[in-house]
């Protein structure tokens, strides 16, 4: 098998398989994705090391969860922990350099986010974390891809990026993080803040790809495994559904993920991020497959390297950030995926 993907929608009690026994067709811009239907995985920013990739399936295989690992099988490893002492260190720095440029007032917002490579220990396939993912995460949509291109991922991530059937649509504005708790949730201002950004910018792409009223509700509270985040959810109808690629090119990367203003955020991510990102706050999801699309964005992820594992994260800066709390935001972010690789 060349090319595969396993995905499982939120609170579904099956997911699908979806294999290509040639490699996926790559595609130069999202506006590409025009008219098409497949499996789509796409990078923070596309380029010839992490291009925008179709799969188009040979074959679409509906299944129980418990069925995953009979299908497919490779071995990996489970999860030993490593000192992070130096990503610390190399993180503020990062941090420094963005909070910088927001107290200069050159962006209202920037993303920055960080990754480490984890030594593994033990036995576990990546079929068996795709299925740890799936009960542990129910609310959330799982997913594991494999190509020659990208290599082997995993997320368990709780923000739709465009989801569809027929052309009745739906997207969320996701920002805003803490950790769950019980009691009453008080949000700051920062993220609240946060979160009024994405909206605002959502809201401003679907006004030119939409026929109708935009219907918007929110923001509230949602939990996301062992965090929490403020929502608000965008409902509308499609002025061309043929032309979802150019919204698709519209809307991404949102504020959530990139920044204020998005070009300018975008290229200031990509020359002074240490970390690259590659297919880490990208998008995946099918596309137009029997009427419908799934497309989520690529967080809480992780890629899978046989005797090692590297772990992903962000988190928004604002000018009144600081780089402590946005270092635990990321570590907790990053423990949703390190839960999946210890061993029960």
């Amino acid at each position: 098998m060349n090319a595969y993907a396993i995905y499982r929608l939120p609170n579904a009690e099956h997911c699908t398989l979806i294999s290509q026994s040639s490699e996926p067709l790559c595609l130069g811009s999202l506006a590409e994705l025009n008219g098409r239907e497949g499996f789509v995985i796409a990078p923070f920013s596309p380029s010839s090391s992490c291009p925008i990739l179709l799969m188009q399936p040979d074959e679409v295989q509906t299944m129980a969860v418990c069925k995953v690992q009979t299908r497919l099988g490779r071995n990996l490893h489970s999860f030993l922990s490593t000192d992070s002492t130096k990503a610390k260190t190399t993180y503020k720095k990062d941090f420094a350099c963005f909070h910088e440029q927001l107290v200069d007032g050159r962006f209202d917002k920037l993303v920055l986010s960080r990754s480490i490579t984890e030594p593994l220990n033990g036995d576990l396939s990546p079929e068996d974390v795709f299925m740890r993912a799936c009960q542990l995460y129910p609310h959330q949509f799982v997913a594991l891809f494999s190509t020659p291109q990208t290599g082997i991922w995993v997320m368990a991530t709780p923000e739709i990026l465009l989801d569809g059937v027929n052309n009745k649509w739906h997207t969320m504005a996701l920002a805003g993080t803490m950790p769950y708790a019980e009691d009453d949730i008080i949000w700051s201002e920062k993220n609240k803040a946060e979160q009024q950004y994405v909206a605002k910018y959502i809201r401003q792409c679907l006004e030119t790809h939409c026929a109708m009223e935009i219907k918007e509700e929110g923001p509230y509270t949602v939990q996301a495994a062992n965090l929490v985040h403020l929502r608000s959810d965008f409902s509308f109808q499609l002025a061309s559904p043929s032309t979802l690629g150019n919204l698709l090119d519209t809307l991404h990367p949102t504020p959530a993920i990139c920044g204020i203003p998005k070009e300018a955020a975008r290229t200031f991510i990509l020359h002074h991020e240490t970390s690259p990102r590659s297919y880490y706050s990208g998008f995946v999801g099918p596309l137009n497959l029997h009427r419908e699309t799934h497309l989520y964005v690529s967080l809480r992820c992780m890629q899978l390297m046989g005797d090692s594992c590297t772990l992903y994260a962000g988190g928004g800066i604002l000018p009144e950030s600081n780089a402590e709390s946005e270092w635990r935001e990321t570590e907790a972010k990053m423990a949703t995926m390190r839960r999946l690789l210890q061993m029960p």
